[in-house]
């Protein structure tokens, strides 16, 4: 593992694969088809997370906030910005076995499923709720549970969220630093293993929320096409549009971080309550 100070400038987003630039007009088709232009609002739900993550209260700045938050989150900004990536990435063969499956009927369900799982902006009320159809579904022994497991394996792997979610916050408090909203005084040595010590934690909150998640989300699917589901998206083109989407959403994700704390320098505290 690189030191903390050179993972902070690099970047969640992999090396590009061999897809020549697509017409604009596609990219968005293939958003829309897939329910991904959705999921991408959900980072601008994010945001209000961030203070927290640099030991800050969002309350403590002001309506202000909700502002500056609502521009540099703004949803418009950020599938732009998911679709100028996507253009020079993701390859034709990927984007069109994507297409076939969620032109579906058995992919419009689970895109409207996801949709309306994304819509609602209080993650935790969706955690909440998936937490306790898990536990009935292991007092029931309902089999789902593991299916629910494969999916959550294939969408994405642990190892590469940890280290995305990792580096999302390195950039965000590097970011903070750098504006002069924190003092971090950990040379990057301790900050690596600080958040080398956090990751057991971290690794345990990202299973247990992606597996609530999927139980909330899929809830009313049956297991046949729940394990339709999976052996789709098992297939070698479905990871690589996965795998891509991933790493679209978490580079997003710290780029508005680092924009966010840049703009928290025009905050001060109570300043308009």
């Amino acid at each position: 593992m690189p030191p903390a100070a050179a993972r902070a400038e690099q970047s969640a987003f992999p090396d590009a694969v061999d897809a020549a630039p697509y017409a604009q007009a596609a990219i968005e088709d293939f958003l829309n088809i897939t329910g991904f232009d959705v999921a991408l609002d959900s980072i601008a739900h994010s945001a209000e997370n961030a203070p927290a993550m640099i030991g800050l209260d969002a309350r403590s700045f002001g309506v202000t906030w909700e502002s500056i938050a609502d521009e540099v989150f703004d949803p418009e900004n950020i599938r732009d910005m998911a679709v100028l990536m996507l253009r020079e990435t993701l390859s034709p063969e990927a984007l069109d076995h994507a297409n076939s499956f969620y032109a579906s009927d058995l992919g419009k369900k689970l895109v409207r499923a996801e949709n309306a799982s994304h819509d609602i902006v209080d993650g935790d009320v969706t955690l909440e709720a998936g937490s306790r159809i898990i536990a009935q579904m292991v007092q029931e022994s309902d089999p789902k549970i593991e299916v629910f497991r494969r999916m959550t394996d294939a969408i994405s792997d642990s190892d590469d969220t940890l280290r995305a979610v990792q580096t999302v916050q390195l950039r965000f408090l590097n970011a903070a630093s750098d504006a002069g909203i924190i003092d971090l005084r950990m040379d990057p040595e301790t900050l690596e293993q600080a958040l080398r010590e956090q990751e057991p934690f971290l690794r345990l909150s990202i299973s247990e929320g992606a597996l609530a998640s999927n139980a909330y989300t899929y809830q009313g699917f049956t297991i046949d096409e729940l394990n339709a589901y999976v052996d789709a998206l098992e297939h070698p083109l479905m990871q690589e549009v996965y795998s891509l989407l991933n790493s679209v959403q978490y580079e997003i994700q710290a780029n508005r971080y680092e924009a966010l704390a840049r703009r928290m320098t025009e905050l001060a505290p109570n300043s308009d309550l």
